[in-house]
Order: structure tokens, then C-alpha cells, then sequence
């Protein structure tokens, strides 16, 4: 995955999308992909960010936070850990 790019996975234990993201060289994350406003599926990041298409809410696409309402709370995020070549998908963060 280059930087700047994005992997969609799910959630094992929920099925929800989630996305794998890589802002920098090396360093991974896991962003949920359902809006924290009302639930919806927002879109793949774009310009560093994740839409969501039901109400116009922006996250940034690095930490998940929220950068334009009505959303306010973040997308909440995943552990990512590299095995090599592989990416490994771990628990939701609290």
C-alpha cells in the first residue's frame, strides 16, 4: 500500500468496514468506516480525508479525527501491526 493509500478490510468480530490507512512510510492505522453522527458508510479516503455521503461529514484520514460536523466524535480506530509483508488488523481501540 503506498502512502497516502488505503486498504478496506472488516472487522472480524462485527463485520463493519474498516479502512487500513498508511499517512506516513511505515506507520499503518485502522479507521472505522461508519460514521460517528448517524451510522453511515462513509467513502474511501480522498485527499486525506473520509466523506461521509449522508450528511457531509469530514475525518481526517490519518487519526480519524473529526474535521467538519455534524459528526463530533472521531472515527474510532483500530490496531494496525506490520508481520513482514503483511498487515494485521487487531482490536478496537478504546
Amino acid at each position: 500500500m503506498p502512502v497516502g493509500g488505503s486498504a478496506q478490510v472488516k472487522d472480524p468480530a462485527t463485520g463493519d468496514a474498516v479502512y487500513i490507512v498508511q499517512p506516513k512510510a511505515g506507520q499503518y492505522c485502522g479507521l472505522s468506516a461508519v460514521c460517528t453522527h448517524s451510522g453511515c458508510a462513509v467513502d474511501a479516503p480522498k485527499n486525506g480525508q473520509l466523506y461521509c455521503p449522508c450528511h457531509g461529514s469530514r475525518f481526517d484520514a490519518a487519526t480519524g479525527a473529526v474535521v467538519n460536523g455534524p459528526a463530533v466524535k472521531p472515527l474510532p480506530k483500530y490496531t494496525v501491526t506490520q508481520d513482514g509483508d503483511k498487515l494485521n488488523l487487531g482490536p478496537l481501540r478504546s
